[in-house]
């Protein structure tokens, strides 16, 4: 089968797709004929050699965390979905044509392949912030660096249950938060006072780790009620960085029901075929993201 590889850790361009051989699924695990795969800042994190205490590798690796294809294995003990049956979830190497899975749910009727692959990584982090945040309905809360998959949904899962939020983003995404149910307003010098005009902040999240932690602290009044996920430097101001994942099958029924209701939806900006893995690896570091960038096998 095709898969994308690297040797070494570094840039993009030591991704390489090569041949390799099939993966077989384990006790508890499902093997899915990938249709296409998430691709996720952790991906090029990994691929640096940032985050290899939460993600230990040995090289030659595979890359991808997230994918959405079609059962064609099952290992033992799994007793919730057959041959055939259409999938996403999470698992390892997914920038693959096959790949093993290790929490998955059935993919919503009306869902492509392509949209259903950007969901669960990002749907199992927004959850995880909402829920170390602790904000509740009546309250605001501030989204440095709303537009990506995890703030397009962390904004609509925060609407659905009452919490109003004000997302930055650059000038071009404005009405696209807006559109999600968000206050907006750009970041860049001032941003602080636009933030003010905009209401009280009880607590906020960093998802884009651009240096404004300290910012969202004087917002908020609490470095107990700010979260990164994205720069390393926030325990040193007192702000908890979130980056264990919490139940992940949870998070996908969670996401399945949502998206089902019509209460959730995250649109994919940008396709890739498995030999340009480079290329979108570099613009998702770029940023800008309005939404989520595939793979497509």
């Amino acid at each position: 089968m095709k898969k994308v590889s690297f040797a070494e850790f570094g840039g993009p361009d030591v991704l390489h797709l090569i041949d390799a051989e099939e993966p077989h699924a384990g006790p508890g695990q499902v093997r899915v004929a990938v249709r296409a795969a998430g691709v996720n800042p952790v991906d090029w994190r990994v691929r640096e050699g940032q985050v290899l205490a939460a993600h230990p590798l040995h090289l030659p690796a595979g890359v991808g965390l997230d994918a959405a294809g079609v059962v064609d294995e099952i290992g033992a003990g799994v007793e919730d979905v057959a041959v055939g049956d259409r999938v996403f979830g999470e698992g390892s190497s997914t920038y693959a044509e096959f790949a093993v899975l290790t929490a998955w749910a059935r993919m919503p009727e009306g869902l492509s392949f392509e949209e259903a692959a950007g969901y669960p990584s990002v749907v199992e982090t927004a959850l995880r912030l909402l829920r170390e945040v602790g904000v509740r309905a009546g309250q605001t809360l501030l989204v440095s660096g709303a537009s990506g998959g995890v703030g397009s949904a962390v904004l609509q899962i925060a609407r659905e249950r009452g919490v109003t939020v004000i997302g930055t983003a650059g000038a071009a995404n404005q009405d696209y938060l807006r559109g999600l149910g968000a206050l907006a307003t750009t970041y860049g010098e001032g941003w602080v006072e636009r933030v003010r005009r905009l209401g009280r902040v009880d607590a906020a999240l960093d998802l884009a780790g651009s240096g404004v932690i300290r910012e969202l602290v004087e917002l908020t009044g609490d470095p107990r009620t700010v979260i990164s996920i994205a720069d390393l430097g926030a325990p040193e101001l007192g702000v908890r960085f979130s980056g264990v994942a919490g139940s992940v099958p949870d998070a996908l029924a969670e996401a399945a029901e949502l998206i089902s209701r019509g209460k959730l939806h995250i649109p994919v900006e940008k396709s890739y075929p498995l030999a340009e893995a480079a290329a979108a690896h570099i613009d998702s570091q770029a940023g800008h993201t309005r939404g989520r960038r595939v793979m497509v096998v």
